[in-house]
């Protein structure tokens, strides 16, 4: 074991401990629920950034969230972190069986199949359906792409992205029609239904929508907090200022961040 990772461990024990820290100690599984998914989007986030620096601290975040629960179940009695790296290491043996054992596998779709498998082994009993498994609590454009790609492993798909495109095009076509009705059920229904379709492009041409979209919303507010700077440089006040203007600024972002990246 890594000295480092040693020392992490004790540390964790001792903010846990009789003399630690109040609010180390005060803490639950579920008081740490929101701070583990906090951890785990700044990881991301330093991902897209392309940061090594900040990824290598947030992935140390990350990992004391382990450590944090890992403790707070050898203090009750039922695990600890070595039985964590124990069951991980004997899961990840078991489902390569492709490199530890001598099964073949020719390409990732073929590991993949292979994965399913061997999980369902391992459950001791078959799932009644293969869209279990796929966590309900996942934000909902990253379960549309597990679930929809769950249902392709087994043929139900289509053939061509641009049958998906077509796909697309209807349910714009359907979503148009809810929103001239004026039926705000039917509206959110078709609405769904859309973006449905567009996880499904993503999905088609190897694009994590949950990825795209988070980075689309980094630009926007990158984009819009220029706009207020400008704003801010000329003097002006939001009142003052037309969308015509806004808009002229946007593209100027637009133009700006192109040239960045080129």
């Amino acid at each position: 074991m890594s000295k480092n990772f040693d020392r992490l461990v004790e540390i964790m024990g001792r903010l846990r401990g009789e003399d630690g820290c109040p609010w180390d100690r005060k803490q639950t599984r579920e008081s740490l629920k929101p701070y583990l998914i906090e951890e785990a989007y700044e990881v991301l986030e330093a991902i897209d950034e392309k940061d090594a620096k900040k990824l290598r601290e947030e992935l140390g975040d990350l990992l004391y969230q382990i450590l944090f629960h890992a403790q707070i179940s050898k203090e009750g009695g039922e695990f600890d972190i070595e039985d964590i790296l124990t069951t991980s290491s004997e899961k990840m043996v078991r489902r390569h069986p492709h490199v530890f054992g001598d099964v073949k596998a020719e390409n990732a779709e073929e590991v993949l199949r292979q994965w399913e498998a061997i999980k369902k082994t391992e459950k001791g009993e078959e799932r009644k359906s293969i869209m279990e498994g796929v966590p309900a609590h996942l934000p909902a454009l990253l379960r549309a792409h597990q679930l929809q790609a769950r249902a392709a492993r087994v043929g139900f798909d289509w053939e061509h992205v641009d049958q998906v495109f077509s796909k697309v095009k209807e349910e714009m076509t359907e979503f148009e029609e809810a929103f001239r009705s004026k039926d705000r059920q039917e509206m959110e229904s078709e609405l769904g239904d859309l973006l449905f379709a567009l996880v499904n492009i993503g999905r088609f041409i190897e694009v994590n929508p949950e990825d795209a979209l988070r980075k689309s919303i980094s630009r926007f507010i990158s984009r819009f907090r220029y706009i207020e700077e400008e704003i801010a440089k000329q003097g002006w006040e939001w009142g003052e200022v037309s969308l015509e203007e806004m808009e002229m600024l946007w593209q100027e972002a637009k133009r700006l961040e192109k040239n960045r990246r080129e």
